[in-house]
């Protein structure tokens, strides 16, 4: 049975690519057919084939279903600024219904995991009205939320927690992914975050010096997801 889910972050640069391509390995491994998509992304590099962004590339060699890149990549902007602003100066407009549009062609192709994940945290705009979170609200998908553990990470784990809830959507799972090691009582804020979230933890992935897919892998256990 086919099941998607929405990959969120508690802030940028809190490793959702990372996170996603590990469980999309995860999923391949436990003999799941994949597919994850990256709806819309800033800070592209323009190629001979047009603009083509890393952590979207990353998706697609973690799935086991190929789409055309931009299927997997509607929306690509090559400054790594905000999406709503990129689409902006590229003088496009960035609408859910178009998204939604993509992304179910997206989740039609059937495969048993797929992830669609989104830039930066729960409420990145996309225009002047709407939000990234009103995607995942439209196609009322799931939620994986990554943790960036760091300083500050249960007061934005909880935040976003409390807005995926006001918004409707199911918070699946969530995943600890260790930013700062050395992070003050990181036993400690980690037991706090699971004795509040209200959704299984999923894994805790060590600061890693080489983080693949295939390693990020080997901490997470997607058997807690329902």
């Amino acid at each position: 049975m086919s099941q998607g889910y929405f990959i969120a972050g508690t802030d940028t640069d809190v490793g959702k690519t990372t996170i996603a391509a590990g469980l999309l390995h995860a999923a391949r491994l436990n003999g799941a057919s994949t597919l994850g998509a990256k709806p819309v992304a800033s800070g592209c590099t323009l190629t001979s084939k047009g603009l083509r962004n890393a952590d979207a590339l990353a998706l697609i060699d973690e799935s086991s279903l190929k789409l055309p890149y931009e299927q997997v990549n509607p929306f690509a902007f090559e400054p790594a600024i905000a999406p709503h602003l990129a689409a902006r100066e590229a003088g496009v407009t960035l609408g859910v219904p178009t998204l939604v549009a993509a992304m179910r062609q997206v989740l039609a192709q059937g495969a048993d995991f797929t992830l669609i994940e989104g830039a930066g945290g729960w409420r990145v705009p996309l225009s002047d009205q709407a939000n990234l979170s009103d995607l995942a609200i439209a196609l009322k998908l799931p939620v994986i939320l990554v943790v960036g553990v760091r300083l500050g990470c249960i007061n934005h784990a909880l935040l976003s927690a409390e807005a995926i809830a006001r918004d409707g959507l199911q918070l699946a799972g969530w995943v600890a992914n260790v930013i700062d090691p050395k992070t003050s009582r990181l036993e400690e804020n980690l037991a706090s975050l699971a004795e509040r979230l209200p959704a299984p933890c999923l894994g805790r992935v060590p600061k890693l010096k080489q983080p693949s897919a295939a390693a990020v892998a080997d901490y997470l256990q997607l058997d807690l997801l329902d």
